[in-house]
This record gives structure tokens, sequence and C-alpha cells, in this order.
């Protein structure tokens, strides 16, 4: 039978970013607004988070050839590219793979919630506070922005692109908490309430790794079943400090 989707897929959450940082101590302090110079997109990995990218890309290379990435995509954000180059560049060269931006991948888009803590959403935007709660996460669309079901219906065009062109290839995804919960959502044929218990259980770990391997058992073109989740091995057999850092708009997610 014909395998529609790849051996592997790997959805990583890219390393500890500068806006997490940032994030953290606007909280600390108090403040309505996180302080973070660039656009979100620019924002780059933190020294930590560079760390932790060299760990996994170490781990990613120690796996025998036949089972180390041969596609690899990534976010169109600095902190996703940095971190899916890390890892490309510590491949042999013979698996070395250039690092293919598909923008599908991006972070959930915040509108005019962007850059506010909690404490400024309800201070500055009290209605946009009053209609999340009432919404709830998975279907409350600030404006100019996206609801997590604006995010899973980009990434099933993603998942029908992955399935077309990378049909059984091993690829590797480096994206965001979102994306990876989006993509757990639709590939497990989750319901609202199931991936949003898996969200409240804790964060999706910088660089953690989510895996899937195909299972050609199934009656119609295969499918894709979950062998880990959160995987934070790599890290500390490299000694790196494992994070589950908010990501900087997390009042917003």
């Amino acid at each position: 039978m014909k395998q529609n989707w790849p051996k592997q897929i790997w959805i990583v959450r890219h390393g500890e970013s500068a806006g997490n940082v940032a994030r953290d101590a606007a909280d600390f302090a108090g403040h309505a607004r996180i302080d973070i110079a660039e656009r979100d997109v620019d924002v780059p990995l933190s020294p930590l988070g560079q760390q932790q990218s060299d760990a996994l890309a170490a781990w990613f290379s120690a796996l025998p050839l036949s089972e180390q990435p041969n596609v690899i995509l990534a976010s169109p954000y600095r902190r996703a590219v940095q971190t899916a180059k890390t890892i490309s560049e510590k491949l042999p060269g013979a698996q070395r793979q250039v690092v293919s931006v598909d923008e599908r991948l991006r972070e959930k888009e915040f509108g005019v919630l962007d850059r506010l803590t909690r404490r400024g959403i309800e201070e500055l935007h009290p209605d946009q506070a009053e209609f999340r709660k009432i919404l709830g996460k998975f279907y409350h669309r600030p404006p100019a922005g996206e609801s997590w079901c604006d995010v899973i219906l980009r990434l099933r065009s993603m998942l029908d692109t992955i399935s077309l062109h990378y049909a059984d290839q091993r690829v590797l995804i480096v994206a965001h908490q979102v994306v990876v919960l989006c993509m757990r959502y639709i590939i497990e044929n989750l319901t609202e309430e199931q991936i949003l218990q898996i969200d409240r259980e804790g964060d999706v770990v910088n660089c953690g790794v989510t895996e899937y391997v195909a299972n050609s058992g199934k009656d119609v073109g295969g499918g894709l079943v979950l062998k880990r989740y959160n995987f934070v091995a790599p890290l500390i057999e490299a000694g790196a400090p494992v994070t589950a850092q908010k990501d900087a708009n997390v009042a917003a997610r």
C-alpha cells in the first residue's frame, strides 16, 4: 500500500528566545507591555536558546544516517530559523539540508494584543479579556489577530503539502508552541477539550521534540502515530537547561 505520510515527523519548538526572557521580566516587574525592540518575527534566540539548539542538533546528528531528517521546514521567525539551521549544520555532509521556510508555520498572530502582558490586556483591552473568557482561547480572535482555529486552518494546508511532497521522507519541523499543539490537534483528530487539556498540563518545552512515525497498517493511505511528546532527553544528556519559557505573547495565546 502506498504511504501518503512521511516515515517520521519531528515537530520541535524553537529554543528559548530573547522574547521569552523579556516577557518574564515584564511579568516580574508588573508592567503592561513587554520590552522588545524588534518585531516578533525578528526576535532571536537567547544565549540559552542557542545552547539548547546545539544540544538538540548533537542528538539529531548522532542518530543513524537512516534515521536522520532529510527534509527541514521552519517558521519564518528568526528564532525558529536559527534553531533549524543549527540542527542542519550539525548533520553529516550527506544529510545536511537546506532549511525551507514556510509562512504557514509562523507564530499565532496576536493583533492588538501583541507585546502585552496579562495585566496589559486587562488594563488596555478589558473587552478582549472578557471576550476571551467567554469564547475560550480556541475560538477567541483578537482584532487583527488569529484564533487557534485560524492557525489550524493554515496548518491543515501545511500538512496537505507535506503529504503531497514528502511522502516516505523524514521531516523535521521547527516552529512555535501553538503550532506544536495545533499539529497534535489535527494529526491525532483531537477535540477542543482534549487539546486544551494537554495545554493546561504544561507548556511545550523549548527544543522539546514531538515525534510521529508512519503506521502503514491503516487501511487508507497509512497514518501517523505519536511516538513521544515534549521529549527533552537530548537537552538533559548534553547538560543544557530545560526550559518551558512562555512565549512573549503568552497572555494572548
